[in-house]
């Protein structure tokens, strides 16, 4: 008969297998989630090259790297609503190929601020695809190790660190050339993805309207605990990614290269953990693993707040703090994961995935008004601790008690 699991479901022992399917699939998502992140950062590492000629107020350059944020986080509740309706291997060549053009459209637009926030408008599309591929890598994946599909997949965030390691060293090269280079990999990449990715033959596909799967999404009250956890791990995660260069630059008078280096290393901290979370939470509670996570960062930004020198103790907290982001986004996925039916995983995900982007939109324009004001960052990082410490004490003291639903799935894949 086989073993009961905790979503519902019978594993057997071919159960227990991951398939080769399924590893091309996570294989292939990954990559296409990390192009398309390096698009959505864009524009990020190249606000101090941009305000050379267009001399932008601190408040205004922030808004400008925090358009395709919010575009971008808000997107992702529709397609993943149409994922579930579509699938992935329809909708990730779809948003990838569209990519293509605001990513080509920075060449004229660069000399105009309001040609770039247009444009950074639609870069958003690039965050879109987080919710594309965590239903995908979710339906292949059994129940005990998507904490550890779902982790991997969230490296994608890596494309954070390649567009702030590579983007301003192509600028030397070329000021057209990122541009050229990204939009010729997501070339190929839609692709390679069309050819490659495929969509569960057993998965379930909603009948019901997109406002109505939406809806019964909106209700699950966990949707809404999940989105407040994942607002503080992953919006912090990108709040960090669009804003650490404008605040290396502008705290610590590093040069725009060096800034984006250092916010490169921050950012791969943070890809390195998200697994590190997701395959945790297979073995711990994820509610604890978040609690833990959050707690480590509310210190640590404490730290920062002091404004200590950035050798050694500076990078010390903002690498650690990468660290609890990271480990936090990959655990909140897990419990999705765990408690979301499979039919509901991409709407969930949009809504969860939006609200944890839109956490990345605010605190740049925080940081921004506050330096503007004080001409400090300490209230900003106050403020992060604060979250953390409150998301902490949420996730130790309530959803540690939440327990996986158990809905009318299909068995999962041998």
């Amino acid at each position: 008969m086989g073993q009961l699991t905790a979503s519902g479901t019978r594993r057997t022992a071919d159960g227990d297998r991951v398939s080769g399917t399924a590893w091309t699939n996570l294989v292939v998502a990954t990559v296409g989630f990390t192009l398309t992140f390096w698009a959505w950062n864009l524009i990020a590492p190249l606000a101090g090259e941009f305000d050379k000629t267009l001399h932008m107020s601190s408040f205004g350059q922030s808004f400008l790297v925090a358009v395709p944020v919010i575009v971008g986080s808000l997107g992702r509740v529709p397609v993943g609503a149409l994922t579930d309706r579509y699938g992935a291997r329809l909708m990730f060549p779809l948003m990838s190929a569209l990519t293509i053009v605001p990513v080509l459209l920075l060449i004229p637009a660069k000399s105009s601020y309001g040609a770039l926030l247009a444009v950074g408008f639609f870069l958003g599309l690039g965050g879109t695809t987080f919710a594309i591929g965590v239903p995908l890598v979710n339906s292949w994946f059994p129940p005990h190790k998507r904490g550890l599909g779902v982790g991997v997949f969230g490296m994608g965030m890596g494309g954070v660190a390649l567009s702030g390691y590579f983007t301003p060293r192509l600028w030397k090269h070329g000021h057209n050339l990122p541009f050229w280079v990204l939009a010729i990999a997501l070339a190929g990449y839609t692709v390679l993805s069309f050819l490659l990715l495929r969509d569960r033959p057993d998965r379930v596909v909603p009948t019901a309207s997109l406002a109505t799967r939406l809806g019964r999404a909106g209700k699950l009250r966990v949707t809404w605990e999940l989105s407040a956890l994942y607002a503080i791990g992953f919006g912090g995660i990108v709040a960090f990614g669009v804003y650490l260069p404008t605040y290396l630059k502008t705290w610590y008078e590093l040069s725009a290269t060096d800034a984006g280096t250092r916010a490169a290393g921050f950012a791969l901290v943070t890809v390195v953990f998200r697994p590190f979370g997701g395959w945790i939470s297979d073995r711990v509670h994820p509610a604890v693993v978040t609690a833990w996570a959050l707690a480590v960062t509310a210190l640590f930004a404490v730290v920062q707040a002091f404004d200590p020198a950035l050798s050694p103790v500076g990078t010390i907290a903002f690498l650690v703090m990468a660290a609890g982001l990271g480990t936090t986004s990959g655990s909140v996925f897990a419990l999705v994961a765990q408690v979301t039916p499979i039919a509901q995983v991409g709407s969930v995900t949009g809504i969860v995935g939006a609200i944890g982007g839109l956490g990345g939109f605010v605190p740049p324009l925080v940081m921004g008004a506050i330096y503007s004001a004080k001409g400090s960052y300490s209230i900003g990082f106050m403020l992060l601790s604060d979250l953390a410490l409150a998301g902490c004490v949420y996730a130790f003291g309530r959803m540690r008690g939440i327990r996986p639903t158990a809905p009318a799935t299909p068995a999962e894949p041998a």
